[in-house]
């Protein structure tokens, strides 16, 4: 049959298209010069992220990332009166020039979440019986109240509804705690 290649995983040519795609990504994302790069770096660690995560989320968006937002969940507050672990307090406070904002799921509110050190404000998360497109309008609406775009926030969640927020919102992307932690999966 004309275009089957009968079965044969070594088509012909086939390493001649990779060396061709291969020289074409590189052309087309050329080298960054070494003082970006440097400043890449240093706010990959302002940030508290790796620089290979940071470069990822850069590429993705084309901007900078200025801030985060985090669930309860993944700050481990699952009820009302709890605070922070002390690990998570010190990364939160070793931030630098990061908007850090808290999305509270009940039984936890949004003046508790904002009474925690470390964070700047909290919102109340959208209910689980809300549609998809109010859930997206909450959620947006929480990440741009700074008036800033969405894609310079990552949603640092603990849940697969979480993970779905950040998709909605069009936000940068969402990291799990354990990875934005650096810490063992959660418990929950």
């Amino acid at each position: 049959m004309i275009g089957h290649n009968s079965g044969r995983a070594d088509e012909p040519g086939k390493s001649w298209r990779r060396h061709v795609w291969a020289k074409a990504r590189k052309n087309l994302i050329g080298t960054l010069p070494v003082e970006v790069v440097r400043l890449r770096v240093k706010r990959a660690k302002e940030l508290g992220l790796p620089y290979k995560t940071y470069a990822g989320f850069r590429a993705s968006t084309g901007h900078d990332l200025i801030g985060f937002l985090f669930s309860n969940n993944a700050l481990l507050v699952l009820r009302e009166g709890q605070g922070l672990s002390e690990e998570r307090a010190s990364k939160l406070a070793s931030l630098v020039h990061t908007d850090c904002t808290g999305i509270a799921h009940r039984p936890v509110t949004p003046t508790h979440l904002s009474n925690l050190r470390g964070l700047a404000r909290a919102f109340a998360a959208p209910r689980f019986s809300d549609s998809w497109s109010s859930m997206r309008d909450q959620v947006r609406a929480i990440v741009t109240s700074q008036g800033q775009p969405a894609d310079r926030f990552v949603m640092i969640g603990d849940t697969a509804f979480e993970r779905e927020w950040a998709e909605a919102a069009r936000m940068a992307g969402y990291l799990s705690a354990s990875d934005f932690f650096d810490d063992a999966p959660s418990r929950l």
